[in-house]
């Protein structure tokens, strides 16, 4: 495909990265930084060319086992406004949510539309995701190579079951991640032979 000549006029950051503390809990940080490639003016400051119009980043610490809020620290660094940091302690109304289904409908309860700020709670999408999979990937290393079907006795339905295609039900791959004869018989998935 031939792409006709283009022109950048803005460039969006988002990074995300999950930390594994001392005391066992996680720090999961989602960052978001906008550049301005030529600059412009904002109304309330004039921004340089390759200048930042925002730089925002929001921590959250959540337990491994439940995934559940415990702390949250929202900061804009550089926001287009004087008036953009007031908003930041608002995000402490999501201590205590859990990083599960619902969690963005929780996040438009509490921090949506003039009770946030947009950029910071767009970030809890991605900082969501990587919670689950830094959660993951302290699990794998805890397995220490040992496979779900290498163990016995019963093993809890893992929430990523039913999350998108590739672990529907019935699922090949949900077989490798929830063995049957591990499965308890009131949690068989839908579908799934019994």
């Amino acid at each position: 495909m031939t792409l006709p000549n283009r022109k950048p006029v803005h460039t969006r950051h988002i990074t995300c990265n999950g930390y594994l503390r001392d005391d066992g809990l996680l720090d999961v940080e989602a960052e978001l930084k906008d550049i301005s490639p030529d600059g412009t003016d904002l109304l309330f400051k004039i921004v340089p060319p390759g200048g930042v119009i925002h730089h925002m980043r929001v921590t959250v610490t959540v337990s491994i086992d439940d995934m559940v809020i415990r702390d949250v620290c929202a900061r804009t660094l550089v926001g287009p406004t004087e008036f953009c940091r007031e908003i930041e302690t608002a995000y402490d109304a999501l201590k205590g949510l859990t990083l599960r289904r619902g969690f963005r409908q929780a996040v438009k309860a509490r921090v949506g539309g003039v009770g946030g700020c947009t950029h910071l709670t767009e970030l809890l999408g991605p900082l969501a995701t990587t919670a689950i999979q830094s959660g993951f990937a302290v699990g794998r290393a805890l397995r220490n190579g040992r496979r779900p079907a290498d163990e016995q006795g019963p093993m809890q339905k893992p929430a990523v079951i039913g999350t998108c295609h590739t672990y529907r039900p019935e699922s090949v791959v949900v077989d490798v991640l929830w063995p049957p004869h591990r499965r308890v018989a009131s949690e068989e998935p839908a579908g799934a032979p019994g």
